[in-house]
């Protein structure tokens, strides 16, 4: 099932907005690999699915950082605790277990659920700090991280 990208998800922020629906993306083709049963393109999937969502959690907390967003540590606990999950699947999948389809639900429901109740808290504060600044946020190159590679 391919999911579709609903604007109220829309920060207005577009270097977080294109995070989020890159993060989709890849939510989308871990499926279609799923479906296909391809082991090997669900690990290089499922690799950088993780590695890009780790990545944007601390591109959007080092944005609420510099734009003072008050809530910023309640804020970076949700993050560590969606960390921790995200650690928690990718040793179940190095012992062998078939976690794939789990991570895609849990990053749909992350995804959705988070942008709606928390992200768009931060908005204004960080949209400030970009008008104070007359310019755009910059990306940081996103690294992915190898956490689904058996070794």
């Amino acid at each position: 099932m391919s999911l579709h990208w609903p604007s109220e998800l829309d920060t207005g922020i577009a270097v977080v907005d294109r995070q989020h629906r890159r993060i989709l993306e890849l939510i989308n083709l871990l499926e279609v690999h799923l479906e296909d049963g391809d082991p090997e393109a669900v690990e290089e999937v499922l690799d950088e699915l993780a590695g890009y969502t780790l990545s944007h959690l601390a591109f959007e907390e080092g944005l609420m950082e510099q734009a003072g967003y008050p809530l910023l540590e309640s804020h970076r606990r949700l993050h560590r605790s969606f960390e921790e999950s995200i650690f928690a699947l990718a040793a179940r999948h190095r012992a062998g277990e078939a976690v794939a389809a789990e991570l895609a639900e849990l990053l749909r429901h992350w995804l959705f659920h988070h942008i709606r109740s928390t992200d768009h808290d931060y908005v204004p504060a960080v949209q400030a700090l970009l008008a104070r600044r007359a310019c755009a946020a910059t990306e940081r190159p996103i690294r992915p991280r190898r956490l689904f590679r058996r070794r």
